[in-house]
Order: structure tokens, then C-alpha cells, then sequence
């Protein structure tokens, strides 16, 4: 392994972009991907008033995309470490476009589920990869630029891809086509950009080795790993249910608003994280992840009670307090795992946060699915809600805790 800073010198040949051009690039590659994950979520209502599905299928197919992604983080999350960051990520952003193509031409669940799971494995091959090359390109005298990067781009891109979705199933004439067509032309055009950086990562021995399953925490990043659990797991478990079930819910609220309002309310959840992400970025690591968790407690506790009151106005605060709380808790998270890691473990230990943030994601919003169709939405809420407020609770008695010891 090498850094970018060792191949400077080649940054001039002019089939080659230079550091700054492939950290913005790379910056880019994140918020695409993540941009494309969001993008269904405002479909979802348009997908079920065509082919007639449950609430437990939007589920399914939404969290089909959080455990591929899941799967590809552990068998290829530290892949670009061996055979380099290039070809790796070329590869899964032709596998990106190829899964927009599927989108594109759906015709039924089975579609979307299929697309959904190309999606996620692709997007897991990349993700590291990517997130790895920032901190290869992140200039020495700019550090934390790329761990700031690696924290603001999944919400910017998330809340990117569902406002623009949002918008053109308000006024698109084919929604379910449209973004999928674009999405598809922009990870064609990064597979070919990529292509045009300096290779950071010296391919060595090993591949078959490291597509083993595992979790490849640096040593030095596990013990920050166990103290940012419980808050990441609370952060992405409300993310998950606000991507999966957010439009219905603020539907069965106010079943006379516009149908943008579904779209609107992941888009609060996702902007307002990003904005975080920005804010906090100064800030101490611990001290915002505590004040992360306090937001995302009182968000969930908002957010359970908006059907009972009837209210939009109080899903939306809600939304906005449990952004504020995601924003806050990851970028705390990745500043206290990221700095910890040696060049040749930051993958690997990258690719084992999402797939705890993933995790987290995924398998909960089915059983919310399952909830709902069984008890309704309503009872889901309170029992989706109460959970992640507990857990966010947890996070914050944690780390106030370690503070504490940390200052006797």
C-alpha cells in the first residue's frame, strides 16, 4: 500500500487527474451511489398503486438492497486494498448502471427486488473503495477532510436522490423511468473517470483470502467501534423506517396532501443530517455523538406520537430532530473509528461500519413491515419508535458514562 502522496509526481500526466480532481470525483462516486439508494423511496406509492402490494413488500424490497450491500461489504469490503482502488470501483459502477437499466424496464416486484440486490452489491463493492480513496487523496494539510467527506456524503447524496425523484413524480410524465435513465448516464460517466485517477492501493497477494466473510476492524479502531454501537445502530434503524414506510406514514396522517409529502419527509431526514454532518464538523467527536443521541431520542419520541395527534407538522419535527441526531451521531462515529486505522486497514474497517449501519437498516424495516401488516401502522410506529428511542437512550448513557471516567 501506498499513498497518494507518494505518486505526485505522476499527477501531471494528462491521462491522469490530480488530487484534487480525483478527491472531488471520488466525493462524487459517494453521493451517486448513495443518491441512487434514495431514489425509490418517493416511487414507492406509485410501484404499489400500480402492482397493488403490501406495506411488508415495500420492505422486502427496499431492505433487499441494505443486505446485498450487506453481503458485498463482507466478502469484498477490503477487495480495492489488494487488487487496487480503479478496478474495483470501475467494475461496480458499470454494475450500478446496469442495475439502473433494470429499474428502468421493471415490470413487476421481481424486478425491482432483482435491481435492488444488484444495486446493493454493487454499491457495497464500491463504498469502501471509494471511502478509502478520499482518505488516499485527503491533502496533509486538509486532515479530516475525508473523514468529513465520508460523513456528509451518504445523507447529501440520500436526501439529493430523493428530492429529485420527489420532484419528478410531481412532475415528470414517467417517474419510474426518468431517474433511472439519469442515474444510469452519470455512473457510466464516473466508471470512465475513474479510470483517469492514480492508482493509491499497490495490488499485492491475497484476493481470495480477503473475499473470506468477515469484519476486518483495525485493532486500534475496536474500541471505538463497540462505544459508537448502539448510537449508529438507532441512527440508521430510524433512517431505515423513514426511507421504507415515511410516505405511507405521512399519507395515512394527511391522506389528502400532495403526493410529493411522502417524498418530503425522508428528504427532511436526509438534508437535515447533512447540514449536521457540516455544522458539527469542528466539534469533539464524543461530545457530538452524545448530543446525536439526544436529538435522535426525542425524534423517535415525536415521531411515535405524530399518529396519535393527527399531525404532520409533528412528524416533520420529529424528522428534523432524528436528521439532526443521524448527522451528529455518524460523523462522531467515523471520526472516532476512521483516524485510529493504519492506510491498509481503512477499507476493511470502513466496510465494517456499514455493514453495522446496514444491518441496522435493513432488518428492522422488515419487521416493521411485518408489524404493520399485521397490527397496522400505527402499532408499528410505536413499537419501531419506542426501540430506536431506547437505543439511542443507551447510546447517550454510554458515552456520557466513558466521559466521565475518562475525566477522573
Amino acid at each position: 500500500m501506498f499513498s497518494a502522496t507518494a505518486s505526485l509526481p505522476h499527477l501531471h500526466r494528462p491521462y491522469l487527474l490530480g488530487r484534487k480532481g480525483a478527491f472531488a470525483l471520488h466525493t462524487s462516486v459517494l453521493v451517486g451511489l448513495l443518491a441512487a439508494s434514495s431514489a425509490p423511496t418517493p416511487l414507492y406509492t406509485e410501484y404499489q398503486a400500480q402492482w397493488h402490494f403490501s406495506a411488508l413488500t415495500v420492505t422486502v424490497v427496499f431492505s433487499a438492497y441494505a443486505l446485498a450491500l450487506m453481503v458485498a461489504l463482507l466478502v469484498a469490503g477490503t477487495l480495492s486494498d489488494y487488487l487496487g482502488r480503479r478496478p474495483v470501483l470501475a467494475v461496480a459502477l458499470l454494475a450500478e448502471a446496469i442495475s439502473m437499466a433494470v429499474f428502468a424496464i421493471a415490470g413487476g416486484v421481481g424486478q425491482l427486488i432483482a435491481a435492488r440486490i444488484l444495486q446493493g452489491l454493487a454499491t457495497g463493492a464500491a463504498t469502501g473503495a471509494a471511502g478509502a480513496a478520499l482518505l488516499d487523496f485527503e491533502h496533509p494539510r486538509h486532515v479530516g477532510r475525508a473523514s468529513l467527506a465520508n460523513s456528509v456524503t451518504p445523507v447529501s447524496g440520500m436526501a439529493a436522490g430523493v428530492l429529485i425523484s420527489t420532484a419528478l413524480v410531481q412532475y415528470a410524465p414517467a417517474p419510474t423511468h426518468t431517474i433511472y435513465l439519469l442515474l444510469l448516464l452519470l455512473f457510466t460517466a464516473q466508471a470512465i473517470a475513474v479510470l483517469r485517477t492514480t492508482e493509491t492501493a499497490r495490488p499485492h497477494p491475497g484476493v481470495w483470502r480477503s473475499l473470506r466473510p468477515g469484519i476486518a476492524v483495525a485493532p486500534a479502531s475496536r474500541s471505538a467501534m463497540l462505544m459508537i454501537t448502539p448510537g449508529v445502530v438507532a441512527a440508521w434503524a430510524l433512517g431505515g423506517f423513514y426511507s421504507s414506510l415515511g410516505p405511507q406514514l405521512a399519507h395515512q396522517i394527511a391522506p389528502h396532501s400532495p403526493r410529493a409529502v411522502g417524498g418530503l419527509v425522508f428528504f427532511t431526514l436526509t438534508a437535515t443530517a447533512a447540514v449536521t454532518v457540516y455544522t458539527v464538523r469542528t466539534r469533539s467527536a464524543r461530545a457530538i455523538s452524545a448530543a446525536g443521541a439526544a436529538a435522535l431520542a426525542a425524534g423517535a419520541l415525536l415521531t411515535l406520537g405524530s399518529p396519535q395527534l393527527h399531525s404532520l407538522p409533528a412528524l416533520f419535527v420529529g424528522t428534523l430532530l432524528a436528521g439532526a441526531g443521524f448527522g451528529a451521531v455518524t460523523q462522531g462515529a467515523l471520526r472516532q473509528l476512521l483516524p485510529p486505522a493504519s492506510p491498509d486497514e481503512r477499507a476493511g474497517t470502513l466496510s465494517a461500519y456499514y455493514v453495522l449501519s446496514y444491518l441496522a437498516m435493513s432488518v428492522p424495516a422488515i419487521l416493521a413491515g411485518l408489524l404493520t401488516n399485521r397490527y397496522g401502522l400505527e402499532t408499528a410506529v410505536q413499537l419501531y419508535a419506542g426501540t430506536a428511542g431506547l437505543l439511542a437512550l443507551a447510546a447517550l448513557v454510554a458515552l456520557t458514562t466513558a466521559d466521565r471516567h475518562r475525566t477522573h
